[in-house]
């Protein structure tokens, strides 16, 4: 099983989640989506961040979404 592409580390930002290996909050990334910016802006606005990571992020965040409405 692959570890998460998110992280939450009281030591960098509070603990806020953030991608793995960064300090990019994945609340940018919804905050992005939310205001109807596309995720090649996102990426291109955080260069640390792949497009894979924020393609898996977001998977993680559906299924865990999922499971809790179960």
């Amino acid at each position: 099983m692959s570890s998460s592409v998110i992280v939450r580390n009281p030591a960098i930002l509070s603990g806020e989640p953030v991608f793995r290996g960064t300090r990019v909050p994945f609340k940018c990334l919804t905050d992005y989506l939310e205001h109807e910016k596309s995720l090649t802006e996102f990426l291109d606005d955080f260069p640390s961040v792949t497009r894979e990571e924020a393609i898996a992020a977001l998977e993680e965040a559906r299924i865990t979404l999922a499971a809790a409405l179960k």
